[in-house]
Formats: C-alpha cells, structure tokens, sequence
C-alpha cells in the first residue's frame, strides 16, 4: 500500500511538471529540431555519458571501504548500474535503497550502513551543484535569474549545507544526534519499541559516515564526484552546440545544477516532465523565450531520451549479472524496500 501511495504521489509530481513543461515550449517547432538531431551529435553524448557513468559508480568504492566493504571491479559496476536504473526508473526515488540491498547480502556489512554511504554520496551530490547553482546566479547579470530560480539558488545552498553540517554533527556527536531525533519526533514516549529498533538503524546508518575521518578515501571520492558532475556538464554543453543551441559553458553547468537540484526531490517515473522542467528553467535564465520554446524544448527531451535508454540498457544487462535470469526490477525494488524496513528488528 505504501508503494502505491508513493506510486500516484510520484504521478502528481510528474503531471504538473509534464504541465509546466509543456507551457515552456513550442510543440511543432521542438518536433523539427528533433528531427534534424545529427547522429553525430547523439554518439558524442554517449561517449561522454559513459564517462560520467564511470566515475559516478566507481567514487562508491571509497564510501564503502571505511566500513569494511570491498567489491570486485565487474561487481561493483554491475551493482551501480542497477541502481541507477531503478533510482531513473522507480518513482518517488525508491531505487535508492537498491545498491544498499545487494551489498547487504552479500554480509560484510548491515544495509543501515551502506545506507549511510549512499546519504554522504547524496549530499555531497547536492552541496556541490548547489554550490555551482549559486555561484552561476551570483556571476549572473542582474536581472538574467528569474524570482523562481533567486529562489532555488538559496533554499538548495541552505538546505545541503544544513545536511551537511548534520552530517558533521551525527559523526563527533552519535548518541547525542540518536536523542536529538528520538526527542524531535516523540517516539521514546510514544512508541518506545519503535524508538528502539530506530535508534540501532540510525547508529548503523551514521556508521556509514565513517568515510569523513578518512581523508584519503574521502579526497578520492571527491575528485571522482568533481569529474561526474565535469563530464556531465561538458556532455550537456557539447550536445548543445551540437544542435546548434548557444550555450555557453557556464550556462550549460547552470542548467545542469539546477536540475539536478529539482530531480533529488521525490520523482516522477522516468524523471518524465521533471527532468524537463528542470532544463528548461534553467536555460531561461541564459537564452530568448522562443529559443528556449523551440531549440531549448529539443534539447530537453534528448537530453531526457539519450540518458534514459543509457540507464535503462545498461542497468538491465547489469541485473542479469547480478540478479540473474529471474530478477526482475520490480522484485529487486520490492525487495530491497522491504529488506530496508525489516533492518531495524534485526533483517540483514
């Protein structure tokens, strides 16, 4: 039940971002950019996004040996790939606890505490293109940044370095950031069994912080987040003038931050519409109304549609490495939901 409720919350998100998207561009004239993609245009994108697919999973080794998992290359890839498939595919981002599953069981470490690394992933994610997000809107002239966007730029920057200051705060201060959650939510008075199995997933979970005290794993894991994000923004920058869209490169790692703020919220299916919503906000801010409604509609939906069947293809044959024949997405998903709930009463 709860994965339905999720599923049509995710389908409200989706539908008014499909709504705003559409008020954003040009039907017709998006439709003859797209036809006119060059190939050429589509096979430099996918060099550069098995780039950024490389570094995004690879950085994940040095959240996971501080808490004492190793993983063979193939597998550590494959595993990535998958969950990266579920987080583009499932709604409401329920893939995420799809890497956390596969490494608990293989049984070197709780999935609280994988799922910690994933959180320290995510929010460094977060402060760094929140950070560029801000630094694109100060360099800005006065004027280029609409009042939505003014108002994106702060709430990111403050939220992610509020996350992050609770990070720092959960690693020098376990047990006093265990009492602090249990007060704010009332749970040692009105569920104390409830409040029990929490405070062991919220310290198996801080486990997974454990990566800030180790500066060497932590410096690696940073300089591999920085080429993500870098072959990232360069593919978008690269595909843009490939369909003759005059971006600028800080323009592209504007659009690139800003929708990468937008899709870390609960997601639609497929990042459809929110994806899109993203993108052409953020080009709004850098090019003319009718070239965003036409050249910019374009852009966000191959954007869209190249990193989808990406993801897509290249997280299915993963799940026949890791999964075998018989799994099915929707089963890991389920799954590993259900390993995640079942971990504070003692599942693995």
């Amino acid at each position: 039940m709860k994965l339905y409720l999720k599923f049509l919350l995710s389908l409200a998100v989706g539908a008014a971002c499909v709504w705003f998207a559409l008020q954003k561009i040009d039907l017709h004239a998006t439709r003859e950019v797209l036809v006119r993609l060059p190939l050429a245009a589509v096979i430099l994108y996918v060099a550069t996004l098995a780039a950024t697919h490389f570094f995004r999973a690879w950085r994940w080794q040095h959240l996971l040996r501080p808490i004492g998992v190793t993983l063979p290359p193939g597998r550590l890839l494959a595993i990535s790939s998958v969950g990266f498939m579920a987080i583009l595919a499932m709604p409401v981002r329920l893939g995420e606890f799809v890497r956390p599953y596969y490494v608990a069981r293989g049984g070197q470490s709780r999935m609280s505490a994988v799922l910690g690394t994933v959180a320290v992933e995510r929010i460094v994610d977060g402060l760094l293109i929140a950070i560029l997000f801000f630094g694109c809107y100060l360099a800005s002239p006065p004027g280029a940044y609409p009042t939505g966007l003014r108002v994106a730029a702060w709430v990111s920057l403050l939220g992610f370095v509020t996350l992050t200051l609770f990070l720092a705060f959960a690693l020098a201060w376990p047990e006093r950031t265990i009492r602090l959650v249990l007060a704010v939510t009332l749970l040692s008075r009105l569920a104390p069994g409830l409040a029990h199995r929490l405070s062991d997933k919220l310290r198996a979970l801080i486990q997974g912080f454990r990566v800030l005290r180790q500066p060497v794993e932590m410096a690696a894991f940073l300089v591999q987040t920085v080429l993500y994000w870098g072959s990232n923004g360069l593919g978008m920058w690269l595909l843009a003038r490939a369909m003759h869209l005059d971006l600028s490169p800080v323009a592209a790692y504007a659009t690139m931050a800003f929708t990468g703020v937008l899709i870390s919220l609960p997601n639609a299916p497929g990042l459809l519409g929110q994806f899109h919503a993203g993108v052409l906000a953020g080009l709004t801010a850098y090019l003319p109304a009718e070239v965003v409604r036409s050249y910019g509609g374009a852009y966000a939906i191959a954007l869209h549609g190249i990193q989808f069947v990406w993801y897509v293809g290249v997280g299915f044959l993963s799940l026949l490495f890791v999964g075998g024949r018989a799994a099915s997405l929707r089963d890991v998903v389920i799954e590993s939901n259900r390993a995640a709930a079942e971990e504070g009463s003692g599942a693995q």
